[in-house]
């Protein structure tokens, strides 16, 4: 999920983003609503859905260095329509924002890029795939290998990426609820991929090896109007073993969660609400916040009872959109590692 993530004019959605955390508990008049039952196609699917208000292609990665040293990377790129309307050129309705971050146990490195949709400064092309804005890109002549690039003031990446397993469908085959009023997104992930290449950092380049984790996700109303963030895990386990979670934190102080257990066989099993409790344990004052960098999360059905700790607490992405995202360590019922996203905390 995302993003996961997610200023007149231009930059309006990004305003709404920040609030509900892209306006996406507001209503989505005119745009497309993702319905039960969703019907697939591929390739075509990886592409973009621009009668879809919110999109987006969402990598992260647990890394470990030639040095040693433990890294997490991300990749993002987000659509918004500003209407639910066709346009060419500069009357297109799109905005496209690319977030890449690279967090090690001491730094944190970010950056963001904005383009307007109908001018090929950014987009998405199903076959052969290719997601860009400006010079960062995702591309591959296929979905199950591709390369990857982005670069920062103080950081840059280009690494591989090959499948390892399937894509894995959320919810109930992809139509994922968000809410107990029935908001919903169309969610998949390929969370199998194989990842080696290299970071360009401060002190040089380092060769880096690891797993990655790509979700994609496109909706128009994926939140109700009293949710005010969310917390999101997608955890590796040792055992082969994986878990893709999340509570959506609701004004009244409750949460609606739901997730994704995968078996290492390939069977997964649709986490209903309550089946994931994820409790903070401790929290970090990053950038004049109160941040949980420290969880309990349990899935009893499944006799999994982990501490999920970040790797480094300050991975705020202050960014025009600000929230929380990094790799994180898990030790407990299951050890292993993975990566944690919050939004919505002021």
């Amino acid at each position: 999920m995302n993003v996961k993530v997610l200023v007149i004019a231009v930059l309006l959605p990004f305003q709404a983003l920040a609030q509900g955390f892209a306006g996406i508990g507001t209503d989505a008049e005119g745009f497309a609503v993702p319905q039960p039952s969703p019907r697939f196609s591929f390739p075509q699917d990886h592409g973009a859905h621009p009668d879809y208000r919110i999109e987006w292609w969402y990598l992260t990665a647990n890394l470990t260095g030639s040095d040693g040293v433990s890294y997490g990377l991300q990749w993002t790129l987000f659509r918004s329509a500003l209407a639910p309307e066709e346009g060419q050129g500069w009357q297109a309705p799109q905005i496209w924002f690319g977030h890449a971050a690279v967090t090690t146990p001491e730094d944190h490195y970010v950056a963001e890029r904005f383009a307007r949709g109908g001018i090929g400064q950014a987009g998405v092309e199903a076959a052969p795939f290719a997601a860009w804005i400006d010079d960062w890109e995702m591309s591959g002549e296929t979905f199950d290998a591709l390369t990857l690039s982005a670069s920062g003031p103080d950081f840059a990446y280009d690494v591989s990426l090959n499948a390892q397993g399937p894509l894995v469908f959320h919810g109930d085959q992809g139509y994922s609820v968000k809410s107990a009023q029935g908001q919903a997104s169309y969610y998949y992930s390929q969370p199998h991929l194989a990842l080696e290449g290299t970071l360009t950092l401060p002190d040089g380049d380092v060769s880096v090896m690891g797993n990655a984790w790509l979700d994609r996700e496109w909706s128009s109303q994926p939140l109700a109007a009293d949710q005010t963030g969310w917390d999101w895990f997608s955890l590796s386990f040792d055992s082969g073993e994986k878990l893709m979670g999340f509570r959506l934190r609701q004004t009244d102080g409750t949460d609606f969660s739901s997730g994704t257990w995968m078996a290492v066989d390939g069977e997964t099993t649709a986490l209903r609400d309550g089946e994931l409790v994820a409790t903070p344990l401790e929290q970090s004052d990053v950038a004049d916040r109160s941040i949980p960098t420290r969880w309990r999360v349990e899935v009893a059905d499944k006799g999994v009872d982990v501490t999920v700790g970040a790797l480094n607490p300050n991975a705020w992405m202050a960014l025009s959109i600000a929230y929380w995202e990094g790799p994180v360590t898990v030790e407990g019922s299951h050890t292993g590692q993975g990566y944690l996203e919050m939004t919505g905390y002021e």
